[in-house]
C-alpha cells in the first residue's frame, strides 16, 4: 500500500495531519519530500501601490481630505 500524507515537523516529531489507516505497531518505510524553503520577497508599500496602476486626479495629494470625505475643504468653500 502506498499512501501520501501531509505532516508538520516540529523539530523533533512529525505530526500527521490525518490519522493513518494502519493498525498499531505496523512497520512502515518513510520517504520525505520537503518543499524547498524560499524567503518571501520583501515588497514595499510603494511597490505594491505602483503595481496596482491606480488612476486618480492629479491633485490627489493636495486635496486628499476632500476626495476621501467627499466634501469641500474650507479653502474651496
Amino acid at each position: 500500500m502506498t499512501t501520501t500524507l501531509e505532516a508538520i515537523f516540529d523539530g523533533t516529531v512529525l505530526w500527521l495531519q490525518q490519522p493513518l489507516p494502519l493498525p498499531p505497531q505496523t512497520r512502515v518505510r518513510i520517504t520525505i519530500n520537503a518543499p524547498i524553503q524560499t524567503s518571501p520577497a520583501v515588497v514595499s508599500f510603494l511597490q505594491t501601490a505602483r503595481s496596482l496602476q491606480l488612476q486618480g486626479p492629479a491633485d490627489w495629494s493636495e486635496r486628499i481630505e476632500e476626495y476621501l470625505l467627499d466634501e469641500k475643504t474650507s479653502d474651496n468653500a
